[in-house]
């Protein structure tokens, strides 16, 4: 059994900070009030609210400038993909677009990877594509799935569209649990996925982007059906 993580002052602190900055409670470009203030405000030290301003701004949500103070930074105009998880736990609306980009994104991936892998490379894609159909239940069987998308990344031999796939994989991680329907039946998974990974192998290009986005497709409307219904 996993054990739960167990949540501190700063962890809460920055939760609450983070949601008080995307719901625009404090807005774009506007200064935080006085640390004192604020960590009153809060019912926290200065220390721990130091302490949360840090992770926020690592997070590219806040800017602090020494003798001036703390802003809430333009994150929609200067911030980066690396900020989709935190989005999505604040609004799962985000997942539409993510899922748009998922679906261009993997299609090209797809054809790219047609045209450059290499023989080593095809014989781990198919050794990570029967892994799908020989999970034991839908959680395993979407981890396998999401190695073999990593995998075709890896062999388009362009390393940004493997960083751009595990950027995508990691804005689904706090909702990973609710898009788990079209793994559940991993032998259903596999018959999905092989189509694109036999059409890589067969080095056919057209084939592997339109198996890709047939497939991201179909994956697409089951998770967002089975969250729709839930």
């Amino acid at each position: 059994m996993e054990t739960l993580p167990r949540e501190t002052v700063v962890d809460v602190l920055e939760n609450r900070l983070r949601e008080d900055i995307l719901t625009g409670r404090h807005p774009t470009g506007s200064y935080l009030p006085p640390e004192r203030e604020l960590a009153t405000g809060y019912g926290v030290t200065r220390t721990t609210l130091k302490h949360a301003f840090g992770r926020l701004v690592h997070a590219g949500l806040l800017e602090t400038r020494h003798g001036v103070g703390t802003r809430v930074r333009d994150y929609a105009r200067l911030g980066g993909a690396d900020l989709l998880p935190m989005l999505v736990r604040h609004s799962p609306d985000w997942l539409g677009e993510i899922f748009e980009v998922r679906r261009s994104i993997g299609a090209l991936i797809a054809a790219r990877a047609a045209s450059q892998r290499t023989p080593a490379q095809l014989a781990e894609l198919r050794d990570l594509l029967a892994a799908v159909a020989g999970a034991e239940g839908g959680d395993p069987a979407q981890l396998a799935d999401a190695e073999v998308h990593r995998a075709l990344a890896r062999a388009t031999g362009n390393r940004v569209y493997t960083l751009l796939t595990n950027t995508l994989f990691n804005a689904y991680l706090p909702v990973r649990a609710h898009l788990v329907e079209p793994f559940r039946d991993p032998g259903a998974a596999h018959a999905r996925l092989a189509p694109v990974v036999e059409a890589v192998a067969a080095g056919d290009a057209g084939t592997a982007r339109t198996a890709a986005d047939a497939y991201l497709t179909a994956t697409e409307r089951i998770m967002l059906d089975a969250l729709g219904a839930a």
